[in-house]
Order: C-alpha cells, then sequence, then structure tokens
C-alpha cells in the first residue's frame, strides 16, 4: 500500500469535479422558481390594474 488511506480521504474531499455543474443547477433553478413567482404576480388583478393605469398615464398627453 503505497498511499495512507487518511491522504486518500483528504484527495476525495478535495476533488471538486461537477462542482461548477452544481451551481449552474442550483443558479437555474432559483431563476425558475423567481420567474415562476413572477408570473403569480402579474396575473394578479391588483397589479395588472396598476400596470394599465401606469401605461395609459405614460400615453395620454396632457
Amino acid at each position: 500500500m503505497s498511499e495512507k488511506p487518511t491522504l486518500r480521504l483528504v484527495e476525495l474531499l478535495d476533488d471538486e469535479t461537477g462542482a461548477s455543474t452544481a451551481e449552474y443547477a442550483i443558479v437555474t433553478m432559483a431563476a425558475v422558481a423567481f420567474a415562476g413567482l413572477l408570473v403569480m404576480i402579474m396575473r394578479s388583478g391588483e397589479v395588472q390594474q396598476i400596470l394599465t393605469d401606469l401605461v395609459r398615464r405614460a400615453l395620454t398627453v396632457p
């Protein structure tokens, strides 16, 4: 046995193979959840009314 078991364990724990892929997956899931939340908010009647009023005021010439 050429390597000590603890040295091999340290090498395995330090291995970051696939770490960036997992990070991208977590960020993507968070973005999808945030988009779903925005869709729910935008579908509410109050928000639609506020946005409609805002657009009407912006397009109205005084």
